[in-house]
C-alpha cells in the first residue's frame, strides 16, 4: 500500500469512529431524556396522590367546609 492509500484508509476509519461516537452520544442523550420524562411523570403522579390524600383528610375532618 502506498502512503496516500494508507492516509485515506486512516481518514475513513477516523470518520467511522467519530460517527459511532456521535451515535452513542445521541443514544445516551435519548436515554437521559426519557429517564427525565419518566421522573417528571412519577413526580406529578405523586403530587396528585398527595393532593388527593390531603383532600380526603380535609373531607374526613370537615376542614374544607
Amino acid at each position: 500500500m502506498d502512503s496516500q492509500n494508507m492516509s485515506y484508509n486512516a481518514g475513513q476509519a477516523k470518520g467511522q469512529a467519530q460517527e459511532k461516537a456521535s451515535n452513542m452520544m445521541d443514544k445516551a442523550s435519548n436515554v437521559a431524556q426519557s429517564a427525565q420524562d419518566s421522573m417528571q411523570q412519577a413526580g406529578q403522579q405523586m403530587q396528585q396522590k398527595a393532593q388527593g390524600a390531603a383532600d380526603s383528610v380535609k373531607s374526613a375532618t370537615g376542614l374544607n367546609n
